[in-house]
């Protein structure tokens, strides 16, 4: 159903609509958001980064994101037709949407990815999408922050209360009237000459600090189990 849906909302022009729609929706939810001191005093430098976050936290952070739509950051977004809608969906929240994943285009969205840092401050890259394993940073990451030298922003997202998708992901999608809440790691500097014993260390040691920056924030709202 979701599918025909987003094929219909494609070809009839409708993504602009749905856009308004949610932002309608997200005027019935509250933000509170902490530790952006570091990255703000970076982006008003015109100084690049790259902001990681997981699949599974994508629709709660739209209501935040228009706070950065002055920077025009970059997306990676799948080649899908799913990930068609979302490439436009961003548009409409100034994003520059650049396709490619894991799976399809990877490596030429990736060096892509680096270019658009030497234009724009900021770089959006999800982790383990756009097909997990959940939990589970892809090599993207690590070889992104290594070959533009950028530091790395962990963002986490989460709720006061949510529904959970029965998805691969378990996407988390905030209730109106909850409060939304941001925060933002410390940024991680990736050594631009890594072994491959060493880089596996490193990716791991930042799957860790994400996994245990959103573990935190969900054990304090009640959220226990979203990554198992």
């Amino acid at each position: 159903m979701f599918k025909k849906i987003s094929l219909f909302a494609i070809h009839s022009g409708l993504i602009r609509w749905l856009y308004y729609l949610v932002r309608f929706y997200f005027l019935f939810c509250r933000l509170s958001v902490t530790n952006d001191a570091s990255l703000l005093q970076r982006l008003s430098r015109h100084e690049p980064l790259i902001v990681s976050i997981w699949h599974q936290r994508i629709l709660a952070i739209l209501p935040y994101s228009p706070r950065f739509a002055h920077y025009s950051p970059s997306v990676m977004i799948s080649r899908s037709r799913d990930g068609e809608l979302v490439a436009q969906l961003f548009s409409c929240m100034n994003f520059h949407p650049v396709r490619g994943s894991s799976s399809r285009g990877g490596k030429g969205a990736l060096s892509s990815l680096i270019q658009e840092l030497q234009e724009h401050p900021a770089v959006v890259h999800v982790v383990d999408g756009p097909r997990g394993p959940r939990g589970i940073i892809k090599p993207g990451l690590i070889t992104l922050g290594q070959r533009s030298g950028a530091p790395i922003f962990p963002i986490s997202a989460s709720a006061s209360r949510a529904w959970i998708l029965n998805s691969w992901d378990r996407c988390l999608i905030p209730k109106p009237f909850s409060t939304i809440h941001i925060s933002w790691g410390a940024p991680i500097f990736i050594p631009p000459d890594l072994d491959p014993e060493n880089f596996e260390r490193m990716r791991l040691d930042v799957q860790n600090r994400m996994l245990s920056l959103q573990q935190e924030q969900d054990a304090r709202l009640g959220w226990y189990t979203l990554f198992e």
